[in-house]
């Protein structure tokens, strides 16, 4: 199914590894229900290219060094308070400083209402007004919080992802090696599947990443010998998730006889994806082996790990402490 998702993309001109940093602002309107006080006349083709928000009270006062024109611009009650001491003439002049840039939209807070200062220069200048009733905080809080995950840098990796005991576990490994046949036997286990073939990997800050599955394939798993399946349509609602954070990534690989595979634990093994370093480790794949049962495990002690207990140093501290008291006799 890989090759397949990989022709389509070739075919629309995209590519599996390109960056795509933006959101359509009317998306943005409908996941957010703002009221639209003015739209503008190009409003469908507008995009937001920025995770970040503004508040112009210093532009309307003429400091406009550092201002970044891609950033939506939020009016919350200190702007529109400052603003209704003056008559509409100077309320025209101030708020055409932010107007006159080729900002993406301006957002009223609190449901308050504007002056007709404000509709003349949405008009002029042809800009999106929005309102919204959320307080100037909760709106930045939320609309920056979701705006790193829209437009967060993105590649796109061969894996499957899945969601075991809560930890987002990425399993990777060369094509035939079991990838979807370790998914499908946790999911009959109870487990969750969010993509399998290609994973679309986002990251939304400095610390995490999160995982999900291109649209066309969304909840298909592919199996050899049987072919593509629906998931959702199998297994129920409760087999699938959208997105999720990757806390632990399995490499796969066929067993080789000789290879020296880690059997304690004590390294804290990572892998490097967007900058992030992740928790890795590599399992061999062996007839007689249960996969699944082994990745159960590992998101249960991985889970451990990251609340403060490692079971490999627990042995090796018990064992230091026995040969310290044979020591003393």
């Amino acid at each position: 199914m890989w090759h397949i998702l990989l022709a389509c993309y070739e075919r629309i001109g995209w590519s599996m590894d390109k960056v795509r940093f933006k959101i359509p602002l009317s998306k943005v309107v409908d996941d957010f229900q703002f009221e639209k006080l003015y739209e503008s006349t190009n409003f469908e083709d507008i995009e937001i290219e920025s995770a970040d928000v503004n508040r112009p009270g210093l532009l309307m006062i003429g400091f406009t060094d550092y201002f970044d024109s891609n950033r939506i611009q939020i009016l919350g009650k200190v702007e529109l308070t400052y603003l209704d001491q003056f008559g509409y003439e100077q309320r025209y002049k101030l708020l055409e400083e932010i107007f006159k840039t080729s900002v993406p939209a301006v957002i009223i807070t609190r449901g308050m209402q504007v002056g007709p200062e404000m509709f003349e220069l949405a008009e002029e200048y042809d800009k999106t007004v929005l309102r919204c009733e959320e307080s100037t905080s909760e709106l930045m809080s939320a609309l920056i919080s979701y705006l790193n995950v829209q437009i967060a840098p993105r590649i796109t990796r061969h894996g499957v992802l899945v969601e075991v005991y809560g930890e987002g576990i990425l399993i990777m490994g060369e094509s035939g090696v079991g990838k979807s046949e370790a998914a499908i036997e946790l999911l009959k286990r109870g487990h969750r599947l969010v993509a399998d073939d290609a994973v679309e990997i986002k990251r939304v800050s400095n610390k995490t990443l999160v995982g999900s599955a291109p649209d066309i394939i969304r909840h298909f798993v592919e199996l050899r010998g049987i072919g593509v399946i629906d998931v959702k349509e199998i297994f129920g609602m409760g087999a699938v998730k959208d997105t999720e954070s990757i806390d632990l990534i399995i490499h796969l690989e066929p067993w080789v006889e000789g290879k020296q595979y880690d059997r304690l634990g004590m390294v804290d093994e990572y892998t490097n994806v967007m900058g992030i370093n992740v928790s890795s480790m590599t399992v061999p794949v062996k007839t007689g082996r249960n996969i699944a049962v082994i990745i159960e495990v590992a998101a249960m002690n991985n889970r451990q790990k990251r609340m403060g207990y490692n079971a490999a140093v627990e042995l090796n501290n018990r064992l230091l402490k026995r040969m310290e008291e044979e020591t003393q006799y």
